[in-house]
């Protein structure tokens, strides 16, 4: 019988770009619309400037963009660099079942490749489906997840990335067993990286992973061999995480039929993940009424005990700083309504004094529920209710953040948080020539078209 990661192969090697439905190739081109936001939002951030210069020394064939210097080097090295500008802020998307995951970390590890093989946007986002499919089912498929037993979500990703990669570089089904044997032997996670003190590993580790696999790739093709049988074979994935039980058939479930990217979500807003539910009922109160910040006499908050104490102390109400604002659920609630979102320019200091933020911080109560807490995590709900200044009042119940798929996004959201995230380092025109250009990113012919359009000048 084929193992595992033979029939991985065989899809990743046979997934044809026709065959994928519409509908999934939509997603997936909104998934690198808003993957090159977040990327460009974390152009001019400081722990960037020290990868761009980590990557810089490391010279390298220049056959690849890197986003937002513009500077070249080689695949392997941009798919690392682009992967984690999409990383860097946490606002890219998310897929939580068994395990949490965020699939556009692997993006770059198909988008990188493909602007050195002189690609096309079809075949690219061919390998941004494999990317997907192979990631949210793994997510799917490990019974307790792997983050549930101490291992970080780049654990996954290991088994996936050399696919992407592995189909780019048009490996043979060897080179592509070979390839996943490489990455997947070589990349388990510690999810000590996001536990106790965090450092700057919470958003490196899955862009590595994602070096790994496009390394992988380009070992495999030389010849290069790896494991065979590196999940089910001695000593591989099933047998030393022995905590975990992996259900293949879930793992393989549909590959190639059943096409489930659009049960991924998307990010909202740059915050805490616990305010993210109260954000979404108070934007949906004010959205379905036409409301507007000067509307309001009192937002009241039914959340977490977690909610009701740790973000919404004193000190939250009185924000000073971009670390107490985006972590303050009073903050975060004035912000959406007063403008209806919230963006990492929200937490510029000037914006932290905005008069019509602040003057509805004082109209905010939350208040913890303990028939909510009873819910928590599997239900993450929150209970708005909101008076307005005429004595009308709405109440909205939110269990799904806003950005998943039973709360979506709109195109025209999406775009709005794009042009949100890029503005400071590219004007109104570039923006829309990269929406354009990523609407119809099938339609190009060669990648590196596509990246010359992510190059800021700063």
């Amino acid at each position: 019988m084929s193992s595992i990661t033979r029939k991985m192969a065989d899809f990743a090697i046979n997934l044809r770009f026709e065959d994928i439905p519409a509908v999934s190739i939509k997603e997936a081109k909104r998934f690198l619309l808003d993957s090159v936001g977040c990327a460009l939002a974390a152009v001019p951030n400081e722990d960037m400037a020290a990868m761009y210069r980590f990557i810089d020394k490391l010279g390298g064939t220049p056959e690849s963009t890197l986003i937002g210097s513009g500077e070249r080097t080689n695949a392997s090295n941009a798919a690392l660099m682009n992967s984690l500008l999409v990383r860097a802020f946490d606002y890219n998307d998310i897929y939580w079942e068994q395990d949490p995951s965020h699939p556009s970390d692997i993006i770059f590890g198909a988008v990188s490749p493909a602007e050195a093989m002189n690609k096309g946007g079809a075949e690219t986002l061919t390998a941004i489906m494999i990317a997907y499919e192979l990631e949210l089912r793994w997510c799917l498929a490990c019974f307790p997840g792997v983050r549930e037993v101490g291992w970080h979500h780049a654990t996954l990703t290991q088994f996936v990335s050399p696919f992407v990669a592995g189909r780019i570089y048009g490996l043979d089904p060897d080179q592509m067993v070979a390839a996943a044997g490489i990455s997947g032997s070589s990349h388990f996670t510690l999810g000590g990286v996001v536990a106790g003190h965090l450092t700057n590993m919470k958003n490196t580790a899955d862009p590595l992973a994602t070096q790994g696999g496009v390394l992988a790739a380009q070992m495999a093709a030389e010849g290069y061999g790896g494991p065979v049988e590196v999940i089910e074979g001695k000593e591989g994935f099933q047998h030393v995480i022995h905590n975990v039980e992996l259900k293949p058939e879930i793992l393989l479930d549909g590959l190639g039929e059943k096409f489930i990217i659009t049960d991924c979500g998307y990010k909202a807003f740059p915050t805490e993940a616990l305010t993210h539910q109260p954000m979404s009922a108070v934007l949906n109160i004010m959205q379905k009424n036409g409301l507007v910040a000067e509307d309001l006499a009192l937002i009241h908050i039914q959340t977490t005990a977690r909610g009701a104490d740790i973000l919404s102390d004193p000190s939250k109400y009185d924000p000073q700083t971009k670390e107490t604002a985006d972590h303050s659920l009073p903050y975060c609630l004035a912000a959406v309504a007063a403008d209806g979102g919230v963006y990492p320019n929200s937490f510029e200091q000037e914006k932290l004094f905005d008069p019509r933020i602040r003057m509805l911080l004082g109209k905010i109560k939350v208040v913890a529920n303990d028939e909510i807490d009873g819910l928590f995590p599997a239900v993450k709900r929150a209970i708005a209710t909101i008076t307005t200044n005429d004595g009308r009042e709405f109440v909205e119940t939110v269990d799904h953040a806003k950005g998943s798929p039973q709360n979506p996004l709109s195109d025209e959201e999406l775009i709005a948080k794009f042009r949100a995230n890029s503005e400071a380092v590219i004007d109104t025109a570039r923006q829309d020539e990269i929406i354009e250009a990523t609407w119809g990113f099938d339609k190009i012919a060669d990648v590196g078209q596509y990246m010359k359009l992510l190059v800021t000048g700063k």
